[in-house]
């Protein structure tokens, strides 16, 4: 398990935000929590994410998180709903 976070940085109240994913949700809030962001700052309506400022995701990287490219963020993403979509086929 992983947490990924990508290196688009955009524009956005005088910063720069990244995208903060993982391979699993809790695995994705502990990081969260771990970086100091508020739960109210998830988002799901798209993919399950946060949006981190880039101090937030340099301290996300120094805890282990994964810097990727847009393109590789996508096949995380795909291998994520597959997995999620194999758990509800599976109950």
């Amino acid at each position: 398990m992983a947490v990924y976070v990508d290196n688009v940085r955009i524009p956005f109240r005088g910063m720069r935000m990244s995208h903060m994913i993982a391979d699993d949700l809790d695995e994705l809030h502990e990081m969260g929590s771990a970086i100091g962001m508020k739960r109210e700052w998830f988002q799901q309506t798209s993919f399950p994410h946060y949006d981190v400022s880039d101090e937030r995701r340099a301290a996300a990287v120094a805890l282990g998180a994964v810097e990727v490219e847009r393109r590789e963020l996508v096949l995380v993403m795909r291998r994520y709903k597959a997995t999620q979509a194999k758990l509800v086929a599976d109950t």
